[in-house]
């Protein structure tokens, strides 16, 4: 399956640079659409909530994938490193990404590179201790 080898908040990342950089315009708050309650309240949705959601489940995405054992999962986790230090390094140098929606993805990202080796750890611990209990019958 070549999705494990590829770090799902790319996705987000690269959605957040395009209109970042080419539609400079754009504002991450500013309300795109608004879906009127039952309540009578009027709940709005800007672009970084949009963002920020998609971001979510491709977190759950991940997390999913942390739970291979294998070689693949260990470069995925790596990739996951890389972009998030990307990520660190936008957010200080770059202008564009001094922003509440871009600082929630960087946290996002931080999530995904720790619950990623703290998944795979105790997924590895655990095979380990039911492989070395499970007596032999020969």
């Amino acid at each position: 399956m070549f999705i494990l080898g590829f770090p799902l908040l790319l996705v987000s990342f690269a959605i957040y640079n395009i209109i970042a950089f080419l539609m400079p315009g754009v504002s991450w708050t500013g309300a795109l659409t608004t879906v009127h309650m039952m309540s009578g309240g009027d709940w709005s949705m800007s672009a970084g909530d949009m963002l920020i959601t998609l971001s979510i489940v491709l977190l759950f995405g991940e997390m999913m994938k942390s739970t291979r054992i294998g070689i693949r999962t260990v470069v995925d986790h790596g990739l996951s490193l890389l972009l998030f230090l990307a990520m660190m390094a936008e957010f200080l140098l770059v202008k564009q990404a001094a922003s509440g929606t871009f600082f929630l993805l960087l946290v996002i990202s931080l999530i995904d590179v720790m619950g990623g080796f703290a998944i795979t750890l105790r997924s590895a611990q655990r095979d380990l201790t039911v492989e070395g209990t499970i007596p032999h019958i020969s």
